[in-house]
């Protein structure tokens, strides 16, 4: 594929604009707030959504979960024959085809450490996605970091564990007291919260193979996005943290003394109680 667009110029639109134009792909992107745009090189800004479905192969809806319904109904009518990818929380492919049509699609979750190319981005593919449709996907959100398949009745456990565990880490770091400045300290941690976070992500689900591999990836990308940035960890846990959302369910968790498996169980609840079917 040529073209993609990008509904949606929030961090992970972002994010997804900066490491693709090394690729050669023609690139539209709008959003409806105009001021997130500004004056883009090399790319191309759409006068609206419908207008940047017809220009291009590939969609990648980058809005919020509750933004999200309102866009499909939107594009609707433009959608057949695209490509359209969700990095939407909560929100199934069975949803999106609910409101498209027999549409491709594919929903992906990538997590905050894609600002510096260290992200792990769980994808699954919908009923009429083509295998062309997930090659392209994931050489695209490679540019993010690592890539895990999985199934869709796995994309809330990874919510809540690739998703909302850079929050974990920053809030435990904060607790701990942490000093960022001693590489020791550092590595100590390291190695201490992903063995926990992979624990946590075997109780809600995942295999031992598949729990490590999500927890050292979130565990390291988190922790290098806090060295590169100089940011203090709870700046970071206020970006994840959003109200209602999974992350600061399980935040309460640990606040009220929980373990990182009772927190990462409560973020499943919450992802599950968000989800759009």
């Amino acid at each position: 594929m040529k073209t993609l667009g990008i509904i949606g110029f929030g961090n992970m639109g972002l994010c997804l604009v900066e490491k693709v134009k090394t690729k050669k792909i023609k690139i539209w992107i709008f959003d409806k707030d105009k001021t997130k745009i500004g004056k883009p090189r090399g790319i191309y800004v759409a006068k609206n959504n419908v207008d940047l479905v017809k220009r291009v192969e590939a969609v990648v809806l980058a809005v919020k979960p509750q933004d999200f319904e309102s866009v499909l109904e939107e594009i609707k009518t433009v959608a057949r024959g695209k490509l359209i990818i969700s990095i939407a929380a909560g929100i199934t492919t069975g949803y999106i085809e609910k409101h498209l049509g027999e549409a491709r699609i594919i929903r992906t979750m990538p997590n905050m450490p894609a600002r510096i190319g260290e992200a792990i981005t769980c994808i699954c593919k919908g009923r009429f996605a083509t295998d062309e449709d997930v090659d392209f996907t994931k050489d695209l959100f490679s540019s993010l970091g690592e890539i895990l398949m999985l199934g869709e009745e796995r994309m809330d456990a990874a919510t809540a564990i690739s998703g909302s565990g850079p929050g974990y880490c920053y809030d435990l770091m904060e607790s701990q007291c942490i000093d960022i400045n001693s590489p020791h300290a550092m590595d100590e941690f390291k190695k201490g919260f992903t063995l926990l976070l992979a624990s946590a992500a075997v109780s809600v689900g995942f295999s031992p193979q598949y729990a490590m591999a999500l927890a050292r990836a979130t565990a390291s990308g988190s922790i290098n996005l806090l060295i590169k940035s100089k940011l203090p960890p709870e700046e970071f846990k206020k970006q994840i943290a959003s109200k209602g959302g999974t992350t600061e369910a399980g935040l309460e968790v640990l606040h009220r003394g929980g373990s990182l498996e009772e927190a990462a169980k409560a973020a499943l609840n919450r992802a599950k109680e968000l989800s759009k079917n």
